[in-house]
């Protein structure tokens, strides 16, 4: 009776969201408060609906109820708990209902906001409460959750061993806030082309109502794909943590352009200008994601990250995006000729360089997009097939970016219409020393032949070192007094402080990833017990092999320990070849041994013989230097993006001016108040750092 519950909610939720829908077209056509607040009504209890459909699904895998189709292909009695909870979104079915959840608990959150206008606000609704009604119309008539089994299994399949680790049990959730978050933007974008009226103040404020969407989802996006390459690294056992695997793309592409939409909605906010460009992210970010959820539930890619193979489900799919974005775009290529550019700007500008900053994200995400799309176009039109992998994007993306974190620190430094490029080099010429001192230091200490690998270390030393210099400027250190310097950077806005994390937090990430990738060194061959590889500084020994059982596996864990040559560091770690019985399935579980900022990773092969024909079990060892900063990075950068979420400006506008003063950057930038967001009072801060 349970189940039917929650088959009855998902059923449900889809007529409420059709109400939605229809509420808030009529209360935006009659210009009815009382039907735009039925439409309101109507999201909320929505996602209230998708709410209890979704705890139905997860009690029935808790309780292993094996006549749910979904639990009996997915879970298993002796699955731990938290594998049992997490497999309710393991499975197409169920992420789909969590898809659905994540849409229409944005959706009922957009319909409580306060202070957007009224027409803005229903037409975002009904658009909202449209993308609910495909989405959940999809979960009802072709992926049913809770489709009954008759008759129902003793036991289940369970969950694909290698999706049974904690960070996958939080990797898809976070993903999700981050993927459908932007269907809010998206359909703020429809809502503000269909209500957007040409020079008038309209698009600044709309500016700063999409950007806090815009950084939340791009906040989680962040933490999701960090989490999920994390859980790549050590779990799958084959050293990396990025393969640019077409699913892995999936969802970077959609950061990238979340990262572009924030820059730019930050000059339409600002400025008035980039309204249309702005307008146009926003629906490709999250066509982005939609694409996707395609990708990964259609069939047409074969990956660890793919959740179904079903071609018909596909097609469907392909449908809802190509009708979405379809009319999303085209209602974009009638408003857009009558959208006005707004406030000039000289090309060396604040605006200048975010608009820069746009042309390299929005060009490195076509280049991962054309990456990820071709080999199957190819096949699709020809039937023959290709890989694309590492060497592709090393060739196109990559110097896209490197352009890109060249040109970052000196964008907060100018101001806005026209800026001193001259000022702003001498305001990082110590940064730009010290980052070409970091380059040469690592063209020393490791390697000399790798003099592209020594380049990348000082441009990650010259993101965090510039978002350095560029708080400095703020806080004037080094050039007032402590206590003044104190209380200006108690000043700053909470935007500013999360501004300057999210830029170091990607120079950190820089470092990690090009050392990491540049410098790491792997050896492999059997190991008898007592015998040692060496990798790199290290020394790794097989001390013993024995079975151990886990709480739904039979494990052969190696006991290794690893030191230095000189043998004063010595360490003890565990790798085990996991086999599951319910799936009859084998998995890699990989010995981390961290090392300050680096990690030797070691992985236990199958059993083999040695030369004397002793036992011995194939060792492979990775020294990964500066592995910790890959996942430190990001960690740094969500940070970032969740303070300048609380930063006030994005809740209640720009703050109250008092003072004027005049900016020493020159230029028209004009000046900036001297009282902060909250009305509090702060010291002068130059315009084009604000």
């Amino acid at each position: 009776m349970i189940i039917e519950l929650g088959a009855f909610a998902l059923i449900l939720a889809l007529v409420l969201s059709v109400v939605q829908t229809g509420f808030a077209v009529a209360g935006r056509l009659r210009r009815s408060p009382v039907l735009a607040g039925a439409a309101e009504g109507a999201a909320l209890a929505s996602a209230l609906a998708v709410a209890l459909a979704f705890a139905v699904l997860i009690f029935a895998f808790v309780i292993s109820d094996f006549s749910v189709s979904n639990v009996a292909a997915n879970s298993h009695t002796d699955k731990p708990m938290l594998y049992k909870v997490a497999g309710a979104w393991g499975s197409h079915e169920g992420s789909l209902v969590l898809w659905c959840l994540v849409l229409t608990g944005f959706g009922a959150v957009l319909a409580r906001a306060r202070g957007l206008p009224f027409g803005l606000k229903a037409c975002a609704v009904a658009t909202q409460g449209a993308l609910g009604v495909m989405f959940i119309a999809f979960a009802v008539f072709t992926s049913n959750p809770f489709a009954r089994l008759n008759p129902a299994p003793f036991q289940g399949a369970s969950l694909n061993p290698l999706l049974q680790d904690p960070a996958l049990a939080f990797h898809p959730p976070l993903l999700y806030a981050g993927y459908v978050g932007l269907s809010v933007c998206f359909s703020l974008a429809v809502a503000a082309l269909i209500e957007g009226r040409p020079n008038s103040s309209f698009w600044p404020a709309w500016g700063r109502w999409v950007r806090p969407w815009a950084l939340a989802s791009w906040a989680f996006l962040t933490v999701g794909i960090g989490l999920g390459s994390f859980w790549a690294y050590y779990e799958l056992g084959w050293g990396g943590w990025w393969f640019w695997d077409p699913v892995e793309n999936a969802s970077f592409m959609p950061w990238l352009v979340a990262a572009a939409l924030l820059h730019s909605a930050v000059v339409t906010e600002r400025r008035g200008a980039l309204a249309g460009w702005t307008t146009f992210l926003a629906l490709l970010a999250f066509t982005f994601s939609m694409l996707g959820a395609f990708l990964v539930r259609s069939g047409v890619l074969t990956s660890v990250h793919a959740f179904a193979v079903d071609p018909q489900r596909g097609l469907m799919l392909l449908a809802i995006l190509g009708v979405t974005a379809g009319l999303a775009f085209a209602l974009f290529a009638w408003r857009a000729p009558k959208l006005k550019g707004g406030g000039l700007f000289a090309p060396v500008s604040r605006e200048g360089a975010l608009v820069l900053n746009n042309l390299f994200l929005t060009a490195a995400a076509a280049t991962v997009l054309l990456g990820t799309l071709y080999p199957l176009l190819l096949e699709a039109t020809s039937g023959a097939t290709i890989s694309v992998g590492p060497p592709y994007f090393a060739l196109t993306f990559t110097p896209l970016m490197a352009v890109a974190f060249l040109i970052l620190p000196a964008g907060p430094l100018l101001a806005w219409k026209r800026g001193d490029l001259k000022g702003v080099g001498q305001r990082l010429i110590v940064a730009a020393g010290l980052a070409l001192l970091v380059a040469l230091a690592g063209w020393m200490a490791f390697e000399p032949k790798k003099a592209l690998s020594a380049l990348g270390i000082g441009l990650g030393g010259w993101l965090i070192l510039g978002s350095l210099a560029e708080w400095a400027e703020r806080v004037r250190l080094f050039r007032v007094p402590v206590a003044e310097t104190w209380r200006r950077a108690r000043g700053l806005p909470l935007g500013a402080w999360g501004m300057t994390l999210a830029h170091a937090g990607l120079g950190v990430f820089v470092l990690g990833a090009v050392v990491e990738t540049g410098y790491r060194l792997e050896a492999a061959r059997p190991l008898a017990i007592g015998q040692s590889i060496e990798a790199g500084p290290w020394i790794v020994r097989l001390d013993a092999v024995q079975v151990v059982e886990g709480p739904n596996y039979l494990a052969e864990q190696g006991r290794l320990t690893v030191d230095r040559a000189d043998g004063r560091s010595p360490s003890t770690v565990t790798a085990e070849r996991r086999f599951f019985p319910a799936g009859g399935q084998t998995t890699t579980e990989v010995g981390l041994d961290f090392r300050g900022l680096d990690d030797v990773y070691v992985v236990l092969g199958e059993r083999t013989r040695a030369s004397d024909g002793a036992a011995a079990w194939n060792v492979r060892v990775w020294w990964n230097p500066w592995a910790r900063l890959i996942f430190l990075g990001p960690t740094i950068m969500a940070l970032g993006g969740a303070l300048s979420l609380f930063d006030r400006r994005l809740r209640v506008g720009v703050g109250r001016r008092r003072k004027s003063v005049p900016s020493p950057l020159g230029g028209e930038g004009g000046s900036r108040s001297e009282t902060d967001e909250g009305g509090r009072s702060t010291p002068p801060i130059p315009a084009g750092r604000a």
